[in-house]
C-alpha cells in the first residue's frame, strides 16, 4: 500500500513537472514569436481562433438571442468609447424587439439636432430613425480622452478587421465561404490579453495581446471581464461568452442583410444549375440528328 501511494505521488509530481515544462516551452515559443513578429513587422503574433458561428456557411443564420446579448454588452461597455454612427435604432427590430421597445431604447440616448428658430443647435431624445450617437462631440475630443488615438467606430468593425489567412487556407475559404475573419479576430483580441512572456517588455500604458493586428501591445485596457454584464436568460456571464456575443452583434451591425444575401445566393446557384442542365439537354436534342 505504501509503495502504491509513493508511485501515485511520483506520477502526480511527474505530471506537474510535465505541465510546468509545457507552460515554459509555450512561453518560450511565444517570446520567440514576438521577436519574429517584431523583426518582420508582421502582426498579429498569433493567428485568431476559428470559432463555429451560427451565421457561418452558405445556410448560416444569426442567433437573435445572442445578438440581443451583444447589444447589451455594447450599450453597457463598448458605447462608453466607441460609436456606431452608421447603425440606426430602427434596425433593432430585426433582433426581435417590438416597435415600442425600440422607441424606448432610442429614448435612452440624446442626439444633437438643429438649428432651431434662433439658429442654435440643441439636444433631444433620440427616435428610431436616429443613429447610435458618438460618446464624444468630435474625433479630436475622442482622441484627447484616449491617449491621442480616437477609438474606431464599430459600425463596420467586423468587416473592416480581419487577418490574412495565407496560402493555401484562403483557397479553401472560397469553397467554404469563410467570412468570419472579423468576428474571429474580435473574439481573439478580447480574450487574448495576458502578461507578456519572460524577456518581452511593452511600453508603459499598453497591454500585451498577441492577437492584436497592429503591434505586440495596444493602448486599450481589457474592456470586459467575468460577471461585468448581467444576462437575464441564464447564459454564462463569462469573458468567453461576452466576447462571442459582442463579436456576433458587431457582425450583424456590419452586415444586417447577411441572411437575405445568402438566401438570394442559394437561389441563384440553383437557377444556374437548372439552366446549365437545360442548355445541355437542348444541345443534345438539337444535335442528336446531326451527323458528326
Amino acid at each position: 500500500m505504501k509503495k502504491l501511494v509513493t508511485s501515485i505521488a511520483l506520477i502526480a509530481a511527474m505530471a506537474g513537472f510535465g505541465s510546468s515544462l509545457a507552460a515554459a516551452e509555450e512561453g518560450h515559443d511565444l517570446a520567440a514569436a514576438v521577436e519574429h513578429a517584431a523583426a518582420a513587422s508582421h502582426y498579429p503574433i498569433l493567428k485568431p481562433h476559428n470559432l463555429g458561428w451560427s451565421f457561418a456557411g452558405p445556410f448560416g443564420k444569426y442567433d437573435k438571442a445572442q445578438l440581443q446579448r451583444g447589444l447589451k454588452i455594447y450599450k453597457e461597455v463598448c458605447s462608453a468609447c466607441h460609436s456606431m454612427k452608421l447603425v440606426p435604432f430602427r434596425t433593432l427590430e430585426e433582433l426581435g424587439y417590438s416597435e415600442e421597445q425600440v422607441k424606448a431604447f432610442a429614448a435612452e440616448y440624446e442626439v444633437q439636432d438643429g438649428p432651431n428658430g434662433d439658429g442654435e443647435m440643441f439636444t433631444r431624445k433620440a427616435v428610431p430613425s436616429d443613429y447610435f450617437p458618438s460618446p464624444f462631440p468630435n474625433d479630436e475630443a475622442a482622441a484627447a480622452a484616449n491617449g491621442g488615438a480616437a477609438p474606431p467606430d464599430m459600425s463596420l468593425l467586423a468587416k473592416a478587421r480581419g487577418v490574412e489567412r495565407g496560402f493555401p487556407t484562403f483557397v479553401f475559404d472560397i469553397f467554404t465561404q469563410y467570412q468570419e475573419g472579423g468576428p474571429d479576430y474580435i473574439y481573439s483580441l478580447l480574450t487574448g490579453y495576458q502578461e507578456p512572456p519572460e524577456g518581452v517588455t511593452v511600453a508603459e500604458g499598453t497591454y500585451f495581446n498577441p492577437y492584436f493586428a497592429g503591434a505586440a501591445a495596444l493602448a486599450m485596457a481589457p474592456p470586459i471581464a467575468d460577471d461585468q454584464v448581467t444576462y437575464d436568460d441564464g447564459t454564462p456571464q463569462t469573458l468567453d461568452q461576452y466576447s462571442k456575443d459582442i463579436s456576433a452583434f458587431l457582425m450583424w451591425a456590419a452586415e444586417p442583410h447577411l441572411e437575405e444575401r445568402k438566401r438570394t445566393g442559394f437561389m441563384v446557384m440553383v437557377f444556374l444549375v437548372i439552366f446549365t442542365a437545360l442548355v445541355y439537354l437542348t444541345k443534345k436534342s438539337v444535335y442528336a440528328s446531326k451527323e458528326h
